[in-house]
């Protein structure tokens, strides 16, 4: 089993910046993938960066430049940075990683860009 708990979430205007935390409950340094999604109202639920054990990043075409996905293992944490935000990028923020075999999400946290 493995909880993640999301953190650092809220309402920033446009062009600002926000940092997202996602911290496990166990290692994460064997976990192979862990990433953000983001789900928006109305819109199906979207991959927005993923990390592998290796160092290889994924960005979801529209944040690239902007966000940046790194992992700290020795905190068992792994954040989002999130600069020059727009107001196309409000949604919960769910991080997600995959463990045995068994996909794992937290609980989300709102980001809200206003314009």
């Amino acid at each position: 089993q493995v909880q993640l708990v999301e953190s650092g979430g809220g309402l920033v205007q446009s062009g600002g910046s926000l940092r997202l935390s996602c911290t496990a409950s166990r290692s994460i340094t064997y976990f192979y993938t862990m990433g953000w999604y983001r789900q928006a109202l109305g819109k199906q639920r979207e991959s927005v960066a993923v990390s592998t054990s290796g160092g290889t990043t994924n960005y979801l075409d529209s944040v690239k430049g902007r966000f940046t996905i790194s992992r700290d293992n020795a905190r068992n944490t792994v954040y989002l940075q999130m600069n020059s935000l727009k107001p196309e990028d409000t949604a919960v923020y769910y991080c997600t990683t995959q463990y045995m075999g068994k996909n794992y999400w937290g609980q989300g946290t709102q980001v809200t860009v206003s314009s």
